[in-house]
């Protein structure tokens, strides 16, 4: 039994015709060997096509997904990340290098890294850690102690591991065990016999000072051994693993914080604050 059909007549300005039946023709949408008007409305009547612009993704889009990719990714939602690098490559406007590697990621998605170290850590099981270094090319690490961390717009594994070879010359030997390494770059993790290290990681206690503004709107860290206001001065003292993030921090708050001690992570940023100078031209006395 057939089924009823509406008539429904048009009344269009010339030229128009031929653009339905382009457009029915490049949605492969015919009648017989012709292009088909009659199914392209109803097509679009079921909302099968989009009509109007396309939707695209502008670039301040693609940077907010892209941070949420790499999100995703280090807390283990690989797929939710796959779903979301389709999209940019189906809808972004991308440039051909950040296409390519999109390209790459959903061809060849990362297993979920934080997951398994999440178990051994949970579970106080060492395990050995093979990390792509892009200086030093593949590094393998027997880990003792394991803990995830947020710096910055992402998670990072910090490690305490055997292994120093690694580490050719440091200002820091109280730290030479501890690591600090990004979770996409890890290849692979295989459980171990041994001791797990309850201590957690190696630290240096750093005495800071801070001033004006910042006495009263310093917000404690979880690593905080003391807090105390004297005076015009804020006096913290603080378990510090990795100084690479407290320099980063302590830049930020520019004079209004001052690194007392210890001396090497003090000339660390002094070193660091002479060759910002050296950049701008300005002459510093040793």
């Amino acid at each position: 039994m057939s089924r009823k059909k509406e008539a429904l007549t048009l009344s269009v300005v010339p030229g128009t015709r031929v653009q339905l039946e382009e457009i029915a023709r490049r949605l492969n949408i015919y009648w017989g060997k012709e292009p088909s008007i009659s199914g392209l409305i109803v097509a679009i009547a079921q909302q099968e096509f989009e009509v109007g612009e396309p939707f695209t993704l502008n670039s301040a889009q693609v940077a907010a997904l892209q941070q949420a990719i790499a999100l995703l990714k280090d807390s283990g939602f690989i797929e939710q990340a796959q779903t979301i690098s389709s999209l940019l490559l189906e809808r972004g406007q991308l440039e051909p290098p950040m296409r390519q590697s999109l390209l790459q990621q959903v061809s060849q998605p990362t297993e979920a890294w934080r997951i398994l170290a999440d178990q051994f850590r949970q579970n106080q099981q060492p395990f050995h850690l093979l990390y792509a270094n892009p200086q030093l090319g593949d590094l393998s690490f027997t880990v003792r102690y394991a803990e995830i961390t947020f710096e910055e717009k992402r998670f990072f594994l910090n490690i305490w591991c055997d292994e120093t070879e690694d580490i050719a010359n440091t200002e820091f030997p109280e730290l030479i065990h501890n690591r600090c390494l990004r979770l996409d770059r890890i290849k692979g993790v295989v459980p171990i016999n041994g001791h797990w290290r309850h201590e957690g990681l190696d630290y240096l206690k750093v005495q800071l000072h801070f001033y004006q503004g910042l006495i009263k709107a310093y917000e404690p860290k979880p690593n905080d051994i003391s807090n105390e206001v004297n005076g015009e001065v804020r006096q913290v003292v603080r378990r510090v693993s990795n100084p690479f993030w407290l320099i980063r921090e302590v830049l930020r708050y520019g004079d209004d914080c001052v690194i007392v001690s210890p001396k090497n992570v003090r000339s660390l940023i002094k070193q660091k604050l002479k060759t910002l100078c050296q950049h701008y031209d300005l002459e510093v006395d040793s």
